[in-house]
């Protein structure tokens, strides 16, 4: 199809989970949770934002949207303005509950604009990764998001980098999802600026084990997602997340704070140990949570023309 307005593009994202425990600003992980969205291109620069699902009454439905920010972005990056453009979402992913919400935004927005402007730029991986961390600040949940699976992301000199795994099949994903929210800047504002030598070292240890455990032997799972550099300090944000890792932890289950929270997310050992930490969840809860049962997500982001062709 050619470029120019008329031109529509379909857009499906995952949400991701990061940190899993000790991997923090550094592991992330592609959940079967997506978002989607058609974007078709207009004459001249009018807006037009339709949004349903999540976030229909807070999302804003002008330039400040933050997928149509990330199109800007991208267009920018090859020196063009983004065109005029009509937007339609359909959100699914959590808002406000560490499962990658923005991260999932600001990856859209970068996949759309890459169809829309397929045939006149292209975008390697390593262009897609860098857009989305100049957007989103850190790439842990950008690179599941955009590529899937389990992801190593980590900056150097050349700027953002990832490596994708693939994970084992016995882990089986569970996100425990509160009714409340909580904001990603507050949970970081929580955490000191240092710590202790020994903790690090306790970290570095348990997040090589974690490769290991998600790629390898899940068995290991309890002893690698074990963490001493964020959950602890922002705990007295969330209680209830708090109380519930700690119930889930205590009975076995390898349960974390789901990026900054307040979702948890348990990775189970099998269909049946998943099953048991959601009757266990159910129990130890006050207020009301949804369990979602969850498969990895191996592809991530992806793009074609909204008319099915690819």
């Amino acid at each position: 199809m050619s470029s120019g307005p008329g031109r529509r593009v379909a857009v499906r994202v995952p949400a991701t989970s990061a940190n899993l425990g000790p991997g923090f600003d550094t592991l992330g992980l592609a959940l079967s949770v997506y978002d989607e969205l058609v974007v078709e291109q207009l004459d001249g620069d009018r807006l037009e934002i339709e949004v349903e699902g999540e976030g229909t009454v807070d999302v804003p439905r002008d330039a400040s949207h933050l997928v149509v920010r990330a199109m800007a972005h991208t267009y920018a990056s090859v020196g063009r303005s983004l065109p005029g453009l009509r937007l339609t979402a359909h959100n699914v992913i959590p808002h406000g509950r560490g499962m990658g919400s923005s991260g999932a935004a600001v990856v859209a927005g970068i996949l759309a604009a890459k169809g829309l402007l397929e045939g006149e730029a292209a975008f390697s991986d390593v262009d897609l990764l860098r857009l989305a961390t100049e957007m989103e600040g850190h790439p842990d949940n950008v690179a599941p998001g955009l590529f899937g699976g389990l992801t190593i992301a980590w900056m150097d000199a050349a700027g953002p980098q990832h490596k994708q795994l693939i994970v084992h099949r016995g882990v089986s994903p569970l996100v425990f999802v509160p009714s409340f929210t909580m904001s990603t800047a507050v949970a970081r504002s929580l955490q000191p600026l240092q710590v202790p030598r020994e903790d690090a070292v306790f970290n570095v240890s348990r997040s090589a084990l974690l490769i290991a455990a998600m790629t390898q032997s899940p068995e290991l799972l309890m002893a690698a997602t074990e963490d001493k550099l964020h959950q602890n300090y922002r705990a007295q944000a969330m209680p209830e997340t708090d109380r519930l890792v700690r119930a889930l932890r205590a009975e076995g289950y390898a349960a974390v704070v789901s990026g900054a929270g307040p979702s948890v997310l348990v990775l189970a050992d099998g269909p049946g140990q998943r099953l048991e930490a959601a009757d266990l969840m159910a129990s130890v809860v006050d207020t009301p949570w949804q369990a979602l049962m969850l498969a990895v997500d191996v592809k991530g982001g992806t793009v074609k023309n909204a008319e099915g062709s690819a």
